[in-house]
């Protein structure tokens, strides 16, 4: 499962990782890996919400048919006994399955009948942390169930204890910085920087820090920790194997650019102190402050580093934050500001409001349909001159 119009970015990353048979989808992207594979997605790919694991594909016209797909699907008293607990999500729809909430239910009440008949209890259902979770999803006259090996979702790094009002998940931001083709040898610059996630994201991804690692500063390999995912609870899991990629992860992560030169300039702006010193806590707790450059000021006085660079952004756009008047002379200003003293950079903008984008003045010469937080917006870039 990856956000909305990052699919084939997606698709190359899994391959990158060793997936095989991979395959972009709407919303999502199907490929195939073996254990370790699986393992290293959860490490290291920084698009996906959650990797699900492919139980069964079946027919499903109605609930005899949901029953019986569900209960051929896998051996469960291996993977479910009793002392177990369970979590059932449900996507999509069908005629026969309206609602998501009562198909969840004969999803879990097959399981647990089957559970009385044979061992006299049941699982209990732990909406929170439970041991397994199950994911179904409908379409017409057919059903997948699948693990949820993640557990909870893959775009929460654990880094942004401190969020602005409109917060741009970890997951999208790496991929919009993905598309810009950012690698740590050019300056960068975010003049509207929020809680820094775009710039926390591209630092990691220049750095080669893995987004599955538990760790204080920069990784040591034989101490690294890796995040608590669901898989870790089946009764399948590698521990050695596990581990391995843990290291292996945490190897990857260096001082400098993948050349071994120096990450030039990483600045960060915002009007309000709060907000910058929110940017400053996200930056420390991922072990990226040192790398990064967060100033208070607005476009005024903003005066970027010899380039050529790239400026990364995502303004207020209304549906949120700000007000229309004040947020189209926030776009001039920024149009007048980087058309005049960022000659040779390239500029990536996000933007929900084309109205707000012509104020820019500027002429886009590539834009990325991606959806934000349910908004749909384009990921613009033009090229400085």
């Amino acid at each position: 499962m990856v956000p909305p119009g990052l699919e084939a970015l997606a698709a190359a990353e899994l391959e990158a990782l060793g997936a095989s048979q991979v395959q972009p989808l709407r919303r999502a992207v199907a490929c195939r890996t073996d254990a370790a594979a699986y393992y290293r997605l959860h490490l290291q790919a920084r698009l996906p919400f959650r990797l699900l694991r492919h139980l069964a594909r079946f027919p499903c016209a109605g609930p005899d048919d949901l029953r019986h797909g569900v209960l051929a699907a896998i051996d469960w008293d291996r993977w479910l006994p009793p002392d177990r607990s369970l979590r059932v999500e449900v996507s999509g729809r069908s005629p026969a399955f309206p609602h998501s909430h009562y198909t969840a239910l004969a999803v879990k009440n097959a399981l647990v009948d089957q559970q009385r008949q044979q061992w006299g209890q049941r699982s209990s259902v732990d909406r929170d942390d439970p041991d397994l979770v199950l994911h179904l999803h409908l379409s017409a006259g057919e059903a997948v169930l699948a693990l949820d090996g993640s557990g909870t979702s893959l775009h929460r790094r654990g880094y942004r204890a401190a969020m602005g009002l409109a917060p741009l998940k970890e997951n999208l931001a790496a991929g919009l910085i993905g598309f810009t083709g950012y690698d740590g040898r050019q300056p960068l610059l975010d003049p509207c920087c929020g809680s820094g996630t775009l710039l926390i994201e591209a630092a990691a991804m220049a750095l080669g820090r893995a987004p599955g690692l538990e760790v204080d500063g920069a990784p040591v390999p034989d101490h690294a920790r890796g995040r608590s995912f669901g898989f870790h609870r089946w009764p399948d899991f590698d521990g050695r194997l596990w581990r391995h990629e843990v290291v292996a992860a945490a190897a990857l992560a260096r001082q400098t650019a993948a050349d071994g030169s120096p990450v030039p300039a990483i600045i960060g702006r915002d009007l309000d102190p709060e907000v910058v010193a929110q940017a400053g806590a996200n930056a420390d707790r991922a072990g990226l402050a040192p790398w990064l450059d967060l100033q208070v000021g607005g476009l005024d006085d903003l005066h970027p580093p010899p380039g050529p660079g790239l400026v990364v952004c995502n303004p207020p756009y209304g549906h949120r934050l700000g007000e229309p008047e004040a947020l189209e002379a926030l776009y001039a200003q920024l149009g007048q500001v980087l058309r005049d003293r960022c000659g040779g950079w390239t500029l990536w903008l996000l933007s929900g409001q084309p109205k707000l984008t012509g104020a820019l003045r500027l002429k886009a010469s590539r834009r990325i349909p991606v959806s934000n937080g349910g908004i749909d917006c384009r990921w613009l870039r033009y090229d400085l001159r």
